[in-house]
């Protein structure tokens, strides 16, 4: 399958003399290696140790149910959560949240097609893509205390991946590559009771940049099997924001967060600038963290919910209704 709007993914997010390609892209890329950086978004061994962050975050739903999970090196610690989520009860009933062992617990891949894992103190996570990171069957593994989960998502018949690539503000350069949504089978289990994921969908966020110490977003993410769409306003201006429909991958303008930060589970208005989305967000409960050691601090909530409204291809393109689509949205502030 093809995009119409967005031109093919480079190889290399970093041309030959050493200049980001920016931009958004339709496909996959490679190895991404910040360290061939040239003049102005070069940055010293050092700074890059302390500014790099890599995470694999993958999200799994079904009519009962949404699971996250995530994996985050931010260069000089690391960690990891995962959470199930009943959309029938309204709340998460089983999860994890762990701080890793510095070099040791994480590894987030340099190829954004390539292996992950966090295992540390009984809580492990093994992602593995298709050889190449392209067409194929992706695996993914989990067991902590709460729940166990085994999951296979098939990109064979999947719209495009994007690629982004743009400039962080006191920081250098980011780079993200999402998927579409993508057929899922497997299971979780949470104690004695069994939960199919057949008939679901699954997506991944894989995210590589040289980031400043203090980023914050507002993120919304939402994926069937012929439609889906990826929004963000903060750090990354409009860079990651894309629309899949029927196969194809469309960029989309800078995005509008409408919601009560003090009641972030009242509903949300989400729409963009360019007159092709406008949507309405509804939680049903969200997952929420904070954190603060002293030298790094997140403030987090992940509201799960579903949205409805409209989107559209292009200007002139009739609406396309989008109905009670399950996913979720996010504020997210951190100091690393």
């Amino acid at each position: 399958m093809i995009s119409r709007s967005l031109p093919a993914a480079p190889a290399n997010v970093i041309d030959a003399d050493g200049q980001p390609r920016m931009g958004r892209y339709a496909g996959s890329t490679g190895a991404i290696d910040w360290s061939t950086l040239a003049a102005p978004y070069a940055r010293s061994t050092l700074w890059r140790r302390f500014h790099h962050k890599r995470w694999q975050y993958v999200a799994l739903s079904t009519p009962q149910l949404l699971c996250g999970i995530a994996i985050v090196d931010i260069g000089w610690t690391n960690t990891a959560f995962a959470y199930v989520f009943d959309r029938q009860q309204g709340k998460q009933i089983a999860g994890f949240s762990q701080d890793g062992i510095p070099g040791l617990s994480a590894k987030v891949s340099d190829h954004p097609g390539g292996p992950s894992r966090f295992h540390c103190f009984g809580n492990r996570i093994d992602y593995q893509p298709p050889a190449g990171g392209g067409d194929g069957k992706y695996q993914l593994s989990l067991q902590c205390e709460q729940f166990e989960l085994e999951a296979e998502f098939d990109a064979s018949q999947a719209a495009p991946l994007l690629l982004a690539v743009g400039p962080i503000v006191n920081g250098s350069v980011h780079a993200t590559q999402k998927s579409p949504g993508m057929p899922v089978t497997g299971e979780v289990r949470v104690g004695g009771q069994r939960y199919a994921l057949e008939g679901g969908v699954a997506s991944f966020d894989y995210s590589n940049g040289l980031l400043a110490r203090n980023t914050e977003w507002r993120w919304a993410s939402a994926h069937g099997l012929d439609i889906g769409f990826n929004l963000q306003a903060g750090y990354f201006g409009k860079h990651e924001n894309v629309l899949w429909l029927d196969g194809q991958l469309h960029a989309l303008g800078h995005v509008r967060f409408e919601y009560d930060i003090a009641a972030p589970l009242a509903p949300w208005h989400i729409y963009t600038d360019d007159g092709l989305l406008d949507l309405q967000f509804m939680p049903e409960g969200a997952r929420r963290e904070n954190k603060n050691m002293l030298v790094a601090a997140t403030r987090y909530i992940q509201p799960i919910g579903s949205f409805s409204g409209w989107v559209k291809p292009e200007r002139n393109a009739a609406p396309r209704p989008v109905e009670h689509l399950v996913g979720v949205t996010e504020e997210h502030f951190s100091r690393w």
